[in-house]
């Protein structure tokens, strides 16, 4: 058991949260890669061990194994280098949720190649921004008309790529994944360490875009190291099992697959599950979820929200020790009504696109309803006040990760693409800031306030944004909300909220009277929100995180 966890953490039991905070250490070897030292090791050590389990919404399924990867990820090496990708070459993969993304993902590993991934919500102008700034040399995309499309739209000003690749269909102008791999062998040797083909931990593995409200996404760069970082993320937050089946809701444009799907999950000999939704409906993932008894599982908040507008007790979720989400603070109301309806709590975690899971409801921990709970070994978190100073207990400070100089910690972001003064501005120094505000109470805990630019300063007052909303979704009316400033020409600004109304509720003057005053009963009266604004969804971007800029921006008010 553990075998491959065994290899890169030399103690992997704790008897408490401080023992794990004190005394947890990952090993990085100078050649990690993830395509022979997980992939190809356990097939070689398990050879019917389940990799995954996949399914879609037309009742198809299929279960690979280790081997199946192993041997797939070969072939697709095999069939990618002879389109010319070699080490240090980057290629973009839309893929959706498809099986294919874990085979194309482990091929590129072993080629020593950087992967892209990316949404379908990509358009045109997306895909040349991306291809250009980084001078992608292929696409791998699902044969989605809308997907396809929109790469040959980008074509005539991305002169880098040279190939693109159709799988799951086929499309006139590319070439077809299932016949470019169907006649190639299935082995491949690793390079010899030093050889020019082959990679060290430093190299870069990963690229995701940061999805931005305003100006241009930014090229996070992830090392070969990237993935055992994720070892706290699956192992200790989301608490995967080996051989157990382990679900996180999202597709392989987002850095939620990392965090959930792939890396730490395989590392520590889970089973992925991966049910290939093409749009979310709370009944039919309630139903996957109960039917294929599911051991430990992971949502954003926005969907355990809209789950709760189902009978979730109609549904066996037993099976399922864990339920775990991030991407979105979660509101207490939502994790107290979990807990009601199916016995267990929901342990958050917090993050970004830049690394693992930095702060976490950790095993030892008891959940905290509205506490992200305390921070992650490895990346000495602190909250620091304008200055760099660590702030008191009670007090507000941006997350910073700290002693960058020391010992740099594997699974952080190495830099941006090409941006080697950015760089230099963000980790370059003894920390990084990721501008998110918190506070920390006597026992450790940390509790999420808001971006730093998402704070809303009114008649004098600090005003957290999430508190609010918290306040708000307590109310049976509210299925989620932003909650952001907007001009007024007496105060300045105003407290408002965007809401979205669960089923049997409609807009009403009187239902915003009801709200406004709900929220000074649940909080401090100054907070309650002056305007409300009934909205269908909310803006959110490609990773589910709510565009409050873009809220404001449409209100008038500037950054």
């Amino acid at each position: 058991m553990d075998y491959i966890l065994k290899k890169y953490c030399p103690r992997i039991e704790f008897d408490s949260y401080e023992d794990f905070y004190q005394n947890f250490k990952i090993n990085v070897p100078e050649a990690f890669n993830f395509g022979y030292d997980v992939v190809d090791e356990w097939a070689r050590v398990e050879p019917e061990k389940r990799a995954l389990v996949w399914c879609d919404d037309d009742e198809n399924e299929r279960v690979f194994t280790f081997t199946d990867i192993s041997r797939l990820s070969n072939k697709t090496a095999n069939a990618f280098k002879k389109l010319g990708i070699g080490k240090g070459d980057i290629v973009m993969c839309i893929l959706r949720r498809r099986w294919e993304y874990w085979v194309v993902a482990s091929a590129l590993c072993k080629l020593g190649a950087t992967v892209i991934p990316a949404t379908l919500q990509l358009t045109s102008h997306d895909i040349v921004y991306r291809a250009n700034a980084c001078q992608v040399k292929m696409m791998v995309c699902i044969a989605d008309d809308y997907v396809c499309s929109q790469v040959e739209g980008a074509l005539p000003e991305s002169p880098s790529i040279k190939n693109r690749i159709c799988v799951a269909g086929s499309r006139e102008g590319w070439l077809s994944f299932d016949e470019l791999i169907a006649d190639e062998p299935e082995t491949w040797a690793r390079p010899e360490a030093g050889s020019p083909e082959a990679v060290t931990s430093k190299d870069i593995m990963l690229i995701y875009f940061t999805s931005g409200t305003t100006g241009h996404p930014k090229p996070v760069m992830h090392n070969y190291a990237h993935p055992l970082g994720h070892i706290l993320t699956a192992k200790y937050w989301q608490q995967v099992r080996e051989n157990c089946l382990h679900m996180s809701v999202t597709d392989s444009g987002w850095a939620k697959f990392g965090w959930g799907k792939i890396y730490g999950q395989w590392i520590a000999g889970a089973t992925i599950f991966c049910y290939d939704m093409k749009k979310f409906v709370p009944e039919k993932l309630l139903q996957h979820m109960q039917n294929y008894q599911l051991t430990t599982f992971c949502a954003p908040p926005t969907m355990y929200r809209f789950m709760l507008q189902e009978d979730v007790a109609a549904y066996d979720l037993s099976s399922i020790q864990n339920f775990a989400t991030a991407g979105e603070p979660l509101n207490a109301e939502v994790t107290i009504k979990w807990e009601k309806l199916t016995g267990k709590k929901i342990r958050e975690g917090f993050g970004q696109t830049e690394g693992p899971v930095l702060l976490a409801t950790f095993p030892w921990i008891e959940p905290k309803p509205g506490s992200m709970g305390k921070p992650s070994p490895l990346l000495n978190i602190k909250l620091l006040d304008d200055d760099g100073n660590e702030v008191d207990d009670g007090e507000e400070g941006a997350i910073c990760i700290t002693g960058l100089k020391e010992a740099y910690p594997p699974g952080l972001f190495v830099g941006y693409y090409n941006m080697p003064e950015v760089t230099e501005e963000t980790v370059g120094g003894e920390y990084y800031n990721l501008h998110d505000m918190a506070w920390r109470d006597g026992a450790g805990y940390v509790s999420f306030v808001g971006r730093n630019d998402d704070v809303i300063k009114c008649s004098g007052y600090r005003i957290s944004p999430f508190e609010v909303e918290s306040a708000l979704v307590k109310h049976d009316a509210v299925i989620e909300c932003a909650v952001t400033a907007a001009p007024d020409p007496i105060r300045g600004l105003v407290v408002k909220a965007t809401v979205v109304l669960a089923n049997g509720w409609t807009p009403s003057d009187e239902l915003t009277r009801e709200l406004q005053n709900w929220v000074k009963h649940e909080t401090a009266p100054y907070k309650y929100p002056r305007i409300v604004e009934y909205i269908d969804e909310l803006p959110k971007t490609v990773g589910g995180k709510i565009k409050r800029k873009q809220i404001r921006h449409a209100d008038g008010v500037t950054d």
